[in-house]
């Protein structure tokens, strides 16, 4: 029994650190500001195969670089059909930042970033191709806010999803 204790609570110390660490926020786009992105566009129905557009697209020139919006770990670089070139960071309060549609990846897998840092460019990659070049950003929960549900299409994902416009909103 005294084991399992010893185990609940080193788990309980770890995913509380997580929420211990400040968040650090700064828009992802170098030189964009809140008039580069349609603050309405978060959870716009309907939003092609996807249903609700689950982020926001910031938009800018090709090869403008891409900061870390937070400090965090690279959990993955790679390629996803309709995100093109993404990158997948964790950082503070266990949540996932993805950065899609990249033109380049300057940053490796397994990698810590920091608020600021350059890990990509810009650009038009996956479903994006042919349209204005822009970066989607998203934020991801790892522990649902189920106070978010509600009626909206796909209303029952909303509790995964944060709005990258409040977020970004809060920057220091």
């Amino acid at each position: 029994m005294k084991k399992h204790y010893k185990f609940v609570i080193v788990v309980l110390v770890f995913f509380g650190i997580g929420f211990l660490i400040p968040e650090r926020v700064r828009i992802p786009v170098s030189g964009a500001t809140e008039n580069d992105w349609n603050h309405k566009s978060f959870w716009f129905y309907p939003w092609g195969t996807s249903g609700v557009h689950k982020g926001i697209d910031i938009f800018g020139k090709i090869g403008t670089d891409i900061v870390s919006t937070t400090d965090g770990f690279v959990l993955y670089t790679g390629q996803f059909k309709k995100g093109g070139n993404v990158i997948v960071v964790l950082g503070p309060r266990w949540h996932f930042h993805y950065f899609a549609h990249l033109n380049s990846i300057n940053v490796s897998s397994f990698s810590f970033v920091t608020t600021g840092s350059k890990i990509g460019t810009l650009g038009d990659s996956g479903n994006a191709k042919g349209k204005p070049p822009h970066l989607h950003y998203s934020i991801v929960r790892i522990f649902p806010a189920v106070w978010a549900i509600d009626k909206s299409a796909q209303g029952y994902k909303k509790p995964f999803f944060i709005d990258p416009a409040s977020f970004l909103g809060r920057r220091t």
